[in-house]
């Protein structure tokens, strides 16, 4: 186990043989280390001033809050600017060369042939003026009216276009059952009616069309049309047993007359092997009209024959279900998806049921010169790029947040155009998608809008109606448009700024659309071998990252080549990286892992931290390399540079909580302190000079006034704790890591805080000291005052130090190091500098409340001297009266002056001299009245009164200490009798042989027996052992003298002896003696027996050998049981002998001043006399 100073010598050793952290570096020049040696040796006097110091140290920490807080507050949702414009560079769908006049021409031609050819119903969002058509369209093709005239009349001598009716025939629901088991067989029979006469529209409504008629009606017909009225009857499958069933089919007709063409629909129950459904599906197989006629004819045969059967026949016959007629004309543009509700074929058909079908028109054949392309994709796709530049130039003020919102001409022109040339759903998602895709490359718009053409394509995704063409051109379109979000977002820091609502949500949605483009399967069968998105984002956020880290460095120019302003270029580095950090893990990281899955905070703090630690540390070996050099010292302001970064690396640091476990680990920050440990201490030393410096000029300015109604100090002591605070919050800041060079750092700051609070002191007593000549008394007091309560102050502080140092975590730290002895050896350390800064603050307030005090003795000495003189005859009252209104006036003011604590001290030392004086004081007047001692005694109790204060003062148990318990005792026996002073003798006597234990004097075993109807008390002697020795033989002549004491108290009893046991130290004597002893004389608690033993001399005065004492109530009294046989049946008690010196006793010299006492001098006599046969050896 390392002790505390092992720890200190090795973290030292490791500070001043460091090497450098990053081998990169180069050796500086000897002129660069010149520079830097008078960077941070530059004499002191340049320096700013004490008070300027410290402001700049709080300076320093407020601006990292204020980075934290103007962080906090770019809340995007605040600021409504516009976003910056997008300008990634020169993309590949900028580089489209536009249209030439004779496309535009053409294209022109196009739409106007699509205008004059429009069919379908239209709805509200539908132009259907076509001169307003064609004033649009002008306007998109920028065409003048003569150009305009000779491109119509062109189109409207050309070919109408021929038109055709896509049907698919999806299901049916809840038709009616014709079969016994409940079902239908259902299938379609469908074709196209073609316009009807005025006549045939009167007949159709009292009958409805069936392709099944009776046989008169159809040898009625005379030629192929009327016996076939309706063109290529198609049929679809037959869903046996169901009565929903599903064919999912898809048919195209030709219409003759969009506006007179009808599509009849059959719904038949197939109930024979060879009905008219199985004859239609051979259809297709029939060449020419002719061919199709007489084929129809055998069909009409085959129904006929049915018609005309038996019963049994007539069961085979396909049972009809129902019926749908749908005028041409009525189809929507864009076509209908919808539920048809079947029809009967006359009033007396019961039908029931509904079918799903899919209706569109479309054309089959256009007179245009670009409709003789092989794709009208191109096509429609150039038009939608012409029309798209002429309605965002339309839009409002705001071009980039235009939705793709287009007007009504535009719909209608683009629909009509779309069904026209038959494009799918799928292939008009395409062509929007691709279309506004290089528009926005072009000029921006919202990316909402983007992501809603992406999922539009998603969502009609068939990748067997695409073909390869058109699979090439959307690869192409999502390459392009990744490369050209791909190249915003190695500028997003300035295209996408985190103060910008609109911008921020266009980067959003530019996230989602890349997210969405690679997750879409579209995306992943034209573009099989792009790389996946996450690789491609997270090297496109290095480079961003490489290259604003360092754009942001190139452009903080130093003010000089110095180390130290390099120091402050990276101090601004750092800055930047702080905020710009924040912003990736506050806004930007949010939107990579919701959109792209992309963890862009771990990406972007790895990188940024592990740049900003190359800089640093190459640095940092400069500033150690000058520092180690012996005799350097550093300046302050470099030192509030080197704070200053170590700070803004801190706060970089601590980012890192944000990162993936995983990712947290090897950081190259993780050890950034090691990099500041030699010039942290130069720091310190700055911070402790700086400390002292401010705390001289603050006592040399302190007036000694309150700084306030409430408060009780002056500005020095706010000055000094306001000091130390901030060199403990910037110990708070620096947090350091390391528990070994944390505890020598808290040692020397703890170290440094008290040995300016000691000089503190010490100024503040020299402060008082000079100032007191020439001053009145009063205000002398007051200062004093303050002065004791500005070292309060600052004491208290101190106090809080191990919480504000937060010692607890450091002796958690060296205890995981160390093991427990760390922890308890950093727990000494600390709290002896703790102690021992304390004590020496106490000493200088003590000094000063002597002082205080010292001021008081003449009067407290005039007023106990009041009481010392005053007659026996004045009541006690008058006699303290004076000394208490002194005193009370002089702690009312002390009380109004001083904090709680150092009243509570000036009492204690108010208390200490009172007792002083007054124990003076009787020792002075010994053997007076006993009166005398009464007052004193009376006074002492007031005064213990006074000073607790029914709580407020000082505690009882403090007033009542050693001192005033010996005053007490003093006094409440000096007041007593002679008498009483004797009985009190006995009694200390009696309980100090209670508590006697095992002595080298011996021991002699007694028997006491009392017979309360004699009032007699019997005692035997029955033997002593171990006594001592005070012959020269070895041995001694003991005899044993029994007496009754107090001799006051038992006047009439004589003492008595046993016989002389010769040369013996275990004499048995085995004697009976009585005394008579009257009830109210045992019951005294200090009555009592006293044997002591002698040893003979016949030639000389007996020698003392010991005493022991018992008190009679001990076995006196009723409550004492009779004993059959008296004494002799009672049980033996032990006494141990002592050999007391009555002299030491204070009762005896109390009575021994007592000379004109008789008694009390006889007494003092007897007692001396025995004393004086102990010997002087003993």
């Amino acid at each position: 186990m390392s002790t505390l100073l092992e720890i200190k010598s090795s973290v030292l050793r490791q500070v001043q043989s460091r090497q450098s952290l990053l081998r990169k570096a180069q050796t500086p020049s000897s002129t660069e280390t010149r520079s830097s040696t008078r960077d941070i040796t530059s004499a002191d006097g340049g320096d700013r001033g004490n008070g300027e110091f410290f402001e700049r140290m709080k300076s320093i920490l407020q601006k990292q809050e204020n980075l934290q807080r103007s962080a906090h507050s770019e809340d995007p949702m605040e600021s409504r600017a516009p976003p910056p414009p997008e300008t990634p560079g020169q993309s590949r769908a900028a580089e489209r060369p536009g249209l030439t006049r004779r496309e535009l021409d053409l294209l022109y031609e196009e739409a106007l042939y699509t205008t004059v050819n429009r069919a379908g119903v239209t709805s509200g969002e539908y132009v259907t003026n076509e001169g307003e058509l064609f004033r649009y369209l002008q306007e998109v093709f920028k065409v003048g009216s003569d150009e305009h005239d000779v491109i119509l009349q062109r189109v409207r001598e050309a070919k109408r276009a021929s038109y055709a009716l896509k049907v698919s025939v999806m299901e049916g629901k809840n038709l009616l059952a014709k079969d016994a088991n409940g079902y239908s067989d259902p299938y379609c029979m469908l074709g196209i009616l073609l316009g009807q006469s005025p006549k045939e529209t009167e007949e159709k409504k009292e009958r409805k069309f069936s392709f099944r008629k009776k046989k008169d009606k159809f040898e009625k017909r005379s030629s192929v049309r009327e016996v076939l009225p309706a063109r290529y009857i198609q049929v679809t499958e037959v869903k046996p047993e169901t009565l929903n069933p599903v064919w999912n089919e898809h048919f195209v007709f030709e219409i003759d007359d969009v506006y007179s063409d009808q599509l009849h629909l059959d719904i038949w129950d197939h109930d024979d092997d060879v009905s008219v459904s199985e004859a239609c599906k051979k259809l297709n197989e029939i060449s020419g009209f002719k061919g199709m006629g007489r084929y129809f004819k055998q069909i009409a045969k085959s129904v006929r024959a049915n018609g005309t059967a038996g019963a049994a026949v007539e069961e085979n016959v396909d049972d009809f279900l129902g019926c749908l007629n749908i005028s041409i004309h009525e189809i929507p543009v864009a076509g209908v998806d919808k539920w048809f509700k079947l029809e009967p074929r006359s009033s007396t058909s019961s039908v029931q049921g509904e079918c799903r079908l899919i209706l569109k028109l479309t054309t089959t054949q256009r007179d245009t010169v670009l409709s003789k392309k092989d794709s009208y994709i191109p096509v429609h796709e150039m038009l939608l790029h012409q029309i798209l530049e002429y309605e965002h130039a339309q839009f409002g003020t705001e071009p980039y947040s235009w939705s793709g919102d287009l007007s009504k001409p535009a719909w209608t022109v683009l629909s009509h155009h779309a069904v026209q040339t038959d494009l799918s759903p799928l292939q008009q998602a395409i062509i929007r998608w691709q279309s506004y895709s290089k528009h926005h490359q072009v000029q921006s718009m919202d990316y909402s809008f983007l992501l809603e053409l992406l999922r539009s394509i998603e969502d009609k995704w068939d990748p067997a109606a695409l073909h390869r063409e058109l699979e090439q051109s959307l690869a192409e379109s999502f390459s392009v448009f990744t490369e050209y979000c791909l190249a915003l977002l190695k500028r997003m820091r300035e295209v996408f700024p985190v103060t910008s609502t609109s911008a921020i949500t266009r980067f959003d949605f530019l996230l989602r659309c890349l997210g969405q483009i690679h997750s879409m399967q579209a995306f992943k069968r034209v573009c099989p071998f792009r790389n996946e998105l996450h690789v491609e984002i997270t090297a496109v956020v290095k480079r961003s990252t490489l290259e604003w880290y360092e754009a942001t460095v190139s452009s903080f120019k130093p003010e000089d080549c110095s180390l130290e302003a390099q120091l402050r270029i990276l101090v601004q580095v750092v800055d930047a990286v702080h905020v710009d950090v924040h912003r990736s893990q506050n806004v930007y990281n949010k939107l990579f892992i919701s959109t792209v899955k992309v963890d862009y905070y771990s990406i972007t703090y790895r990188q940024l931290e592990k740049l900003v630690a190359d800089d640093v540390s190459t640095a940092m070996e400069r500033v150690c390399g000058t520092l180690d050099q012996e005799g350097t010292k550093m300046t302050q302001s470099m030192g509030e540079t080197l704070f200053e970064l170590y700070i803004t690396l801190k706060a970089l640091k601590q980012y890192r909580e944000f990162l993936p476990l995983k990712d947290a680990k090897a950081l190259a920050l993780c050890g950034f302190h090691e990099w500041f440990k030699t010039s942290i201490h130069k720091w310190l030393q700055i911070v402790h000079n700086k400390s002292c410096d401010r705390i001289r000029k603050a006592v040399e300015v302190d007036k000694l006034e309150h700084v306030d109604a409430l408060s009780k100090h002056s500005s020095s002591a706010v000055d000094v704790t306001t000091c130390f605070n901030q060199v403990k919050e910037f110990w708070v800041q620096l947090a350091w890591p390391d528990s070994a060079g944390a505890f020598i750092f808290v040692a020397r700051l703890t170290d440094d805080v008290c040995s300016a609070a000691v000089c503190y002191s010490e100024l503040i007593k020299r402060k008082i000291e000079r100032s007191q000549h020439g001053q009145e008394n009063k205000h002398l007091t007051n200062q004093l005052c303050i002065a004791l309560n500005n070292i309060e102050h600052v004491r208290k502080f101190l106090w809080n130090l191990p919480r504000d140092l937060n010692w607890k975590s450091l002796e958690v730290a060296m205890q995981e190091s160390c093991g427990p002895g760390g922890k308890e050896q950093v727990r000494k350390a600390l709290n002896a500098q703790l102690l021992n800064v304390d004590l020496d603050l106490q000493r200088e307030v003590k000094r000063m409340i002597a002082h205080l005090t010292d001021k008081m003795v003449y009067d407290l000495k005039k007023y106990i001297q009041h009481i010392s003189l005053s007659p026996d005859s004045i009541h006690n009252d008058d006699a303290v009266s004076p000394l208490m209104k002194y005193l009370d006036d002089t702690l009312v003011i002390l009380s109004e002056s001083l904090v709680k604590a150092n009243l509570d001290r000036v009492l204690e030392g108010l208390w200490t001299l009172l007792l002083k004086l007054i124990l003076d004081t009787v020792a002075e007047n010994r053997g007076v009245s006993v009166e005398f001692y009464g007052r004193f005694y009376y006074t002492a109790k007031v005064l213990v009164e006074f000073f607790h204060a029914e709580g407020a003062g000082l505690a009882v148990e403090d007033l009542r200490n050693e001192d005033y318990k010996a005053l007490e005792e003093e006094l409440r026996l000096n007041k007593c009798s002679s008498n009483e002073l004797i009985e009190q003798y006995y009694l200390e006597k009696i309980g100090q042989q209670k508590t006697l234990k095992q002595t080298k004097f011996g021991r002699i075993s007694v028997k006491c027996y009392y017979e309360a109807s004699e009032q007699k008390l019997y005692v035997e002697i029955l033997h002593a052992a171990d006594l001592i020795a005070l012959d020269t033989n070895g041995l001694s002549d003991p005899f044993v003298i029994i007496e009754l004491c107090p001799q006051h108290w038992f006047p009439t009893a004589k003492s008595q002896r046993t016989q002389v046991k010769n040369k013996t130290l275990h004499p048995v004597f085995d004697e009976l003696f009585q005394f008579q002893v009257t009830p109210a004389q045992y019951k005294k608690r200090f009555a009592c027996i006293v044997f002591t033993v002698m040893d003979y001399d016949w030639l000389s005065t007996n020698d003392f050998a010991g005493e022991a004492i018992c008190r009679l109530s001990d076995f006196c009294g009723p409550d004492k049981p009779s004993v059959p046989g008296g004494v002799k049946n009672v049980q033996p008690f032990i006494l141990h002998l002592a050999r007391p010196k009555p002299s030491e006793k204070p009762i005896l010299k109390m009575l021994e001043a007592r000379t004109s006492d008789r008694e009390a001098q006889e007494f003092v006599k007897k007692l001396k006399e025995i004393e004086k046969s102990m010997g002087e050896g003993d």
